[in-house]
């Protein structure tokens, strides 16, 4: 393992190969070199997997961001193997690269699938790997200009209507607020007639995330304030237009750049998107900590679930941020989980359970399912909150009174 010290404000990045020849590895640390980061390098001789673990220098694992190339030719399966690991090890701060003189499509999306989001054709050239390190260089810079200030925006899909995604959205900004005391912001990113207003029984006329994105030009901490409105828990929203026709168009960049903007004012800003894969949702799922896909137990939303992840892993920043959602899940339904993750080869990240008669009242009322309520319904949302805010030991409302009477 070995460091190159550069600045003391350079991204610091660990620079890990793994079966490659050394005359390639030579190549790309020279190559890496040139750019402004302290580099953490490692090479590895042999694939590794759950059964055949590396040792990572402590330097390595304190990264900011990572880089993996990974040689796919020697032994495809182990590699995919190691692809899954490094995934699961650096989480969403790595970018693994596939090196490879195959153009085999299967083994492509395979590769995508396990987490790579970078491809190297054979034999090695260095202007390729250059424009990639140039690419990873853009996409990491708000780590270094943006290191505390920046909140996390989190993106909602639906793999098709009626899956639930608003409910979830709700009831997850409004613990994130209640239950752990962050600052958040819900939008309600619907061309028109979103729900968002309605599932909080408030009236969101005069507060529209695409007036807000037209005055961008304007746009500071004044202006904001006069397009939020607030719920009673103190989540903080930004509604769709609750007319019909006259759809807005809406320049990508303007979107980018007012995400960006709220992101500097919010512990957590939630997008609430159709489930359109078009130029301003990409710049959203671009911009998102995690893109959440939500899909229910049946055969439908299962086969639209799976065409979409196929479609979102071949975006290159969305492989490691992508979350499967299964909500309204029940062990008697027909379809399994592990029926799910077999149909779109990806595993699923978070199970929601079935309340819908309670969550379809608390709808009609405008008044979310409560954190207190002791369902699991929302001791699973609370959960998931907590994981967010890396409080995963935190006890939900409910147990905790539980907890306390019996004490």
């Amino acid at each position: 393992m070995t460091e190159q010290v550069l600045s003391p404000n350079s991204l610091q990045v660990a620079l890990l190969t793994v079966k490659v020849a050394k005359e390639t590895v030579d190549k790309i640390r020279a190559v890496a070199a040139e750019m402004s980061w302290t580099l953490i390098q490692a090479d590895f001789g042999n694939y590794f997997s759950t059964d055949k673990r590396p040792f990572f220098n402590q330097k390595a694992l304190d990264a900011q961001a990572c880089i993996a190339v990974v040689d796919f030719d020697q032994d495809p399966k182990l590699a995919l193997q190691t692809a899954e690991y490094l995934r699961s090890n650096f989480y969403h701060k790595i970018a693994i690269i596939a090196l490879s003189s195959a153009s085999n499509p299967e083994l492509l999306l395979q590769a995508m699938r396990s987490g790579c989001s970078e491809f190297l054709g054979k034999p090695y050239d260095s202007g390729e790997f250059t424009d990639t390190l140039t690419r990873l260089a853009h996409r990491w810079s708000a780590i270094i200009t943006h290191p505390h200030d920046a909140g996390k925006t989190l993106s909602f899909f639906g793999a098709k209507g009626g899956v639930g995604t608003t409910t979830l959205a709700v009831h997850l900004g409004m613990y994130l607020v209640k239950d752990f005391k962050k600052k958040v912001l819900l939008i309600d990113n619907h061309v028109q007639l979103g729900h968002v207003a309605l599932y909080l029984g408030m009236d969101g006329t005069h507060h529209t995330f695409h007036e807000l994105v037209s005055n961008i030009g304007r746009l500071d901490q004044d202006l904001l304030s006069g397009f939020i409105a607030t719920h009673s828990t103190g989540l903080d929203f930004l509604s769709s237009p609750d007319v019909y026709g006259g759809e807005e168009n809406t320049e990508t960049e303007s979107v980018e750049e007012t995400i960006e903007f709220l992101s500097g004012q919010y512990d957590f800003v939630l997008l609430d998107c159709e489930a359109s894969f078009e130029d301003v949702n990409l710049a959203i799922i671009d911009l998102s900590s995690w893109v959440y896909l939500i899909a229910t137990p049946e055969i439908g939303a299962i086969r639209d679930l799976s065409r979409y992840v196929d479609g979102l892993i071949q975006n290159e920043h969305t492989t490691d941020k992508l979350q499967v959602v299964i909500n309204r899940y029940s062990s008697r339904d027909a379809v399994t989980i592990e029926q799910i993750e077999k149909a779109i080869r990806l595993p699923i990240a978070i199970k929601i359970s079935n309340a819908h008669a309670d969550v379809v009242h608390a709808i009609n009322l405008g008044q979310p399912v409560d954190s207190d309520r002791g369902s699991d319904f929302s001791r699973e949302i609370f959960n998931w909150a907590a994981g967010l805010v890396g409080a995963k030991d935190a006890l939900a409302p409910a147990a905790a009174k539980k907890w306390f009477v019996f004490w």
